[in-house]
């Protein structure tokens, strides 16, 4: 068995995924020191040695409107990072919130066989509660920021581990 550094791609599609996955990479380079990770970030990351091959602002976009002027672009980029995931392998993928478009990504490289983690679940408990199918079928983990989630999440077959919210209420 080849011998090389664990690797992780992951996806954060705004300031606030950023700070979690910034946080969240700085715990698995304790873990692994020589942990590779890309995808797409910001700067929270990159201080962990995340290489981002694109800048989440590409994602962090609001509202129907924007959305749709975006669309294809956004869609492009989602179809490039699948592609170049299933080519290049890494040992997880992570998704940090963003599911409208982590969701269908998670989806299509988990049936592929990479492993995949949903980090902040979707608050299916207060709308959208059909998304747990999405998220049973997408993810093998969902890391959860609230303490109720894990039991939620278990009565519906999706594995799960609370880990915290990092900021106070």
């Amino acid at each position: 068995m080849e011998n090389r550094a664990p690797r992780a791609a992951l996806v954060a599609g705004e300031a606030s995924g950023d700070l979690l996955a910034g946080l969240l990479l700085q715990g698995m380079r304790q873990r692994w020191p020589q942990l590779a990770s890309g995808g797409i970030g910001g700067p929270h990351m990159a201080a962990h040695g995340f290489e981002p091959w694109w800048p989440y602002e590409k994602l962090a976009v609001r509202g129907y409107a924007e959305v749709l002027r975006h669309y294809r672009e956004i869609a492009g980029i989602r179809n490039a990072l699948r592609d170049r995931l299933l080519q290049d392998r890494p040992d997880v993928f992570i998704g940090v919130d963003a599911p409208d478009f982590n969701l269908g990504l998670e989806s299509g490289l988990r049936a592929a066989g990479v492993k995949t983690v949903h980090f902040v679940c979707p608050s299916i408990w207060a709308w959208r509660m059909k998304r747990v199918e999405k998220l049973k079928k997408a993810c093998d983990h969902v890391l959860c920021i609230f303490p109720f989630e894990p039991e939620l999440l278990a009565k519906h077959g999706v594995a799960s581990t609370y880990v915290g919210h990092p900021w106070p209420a």
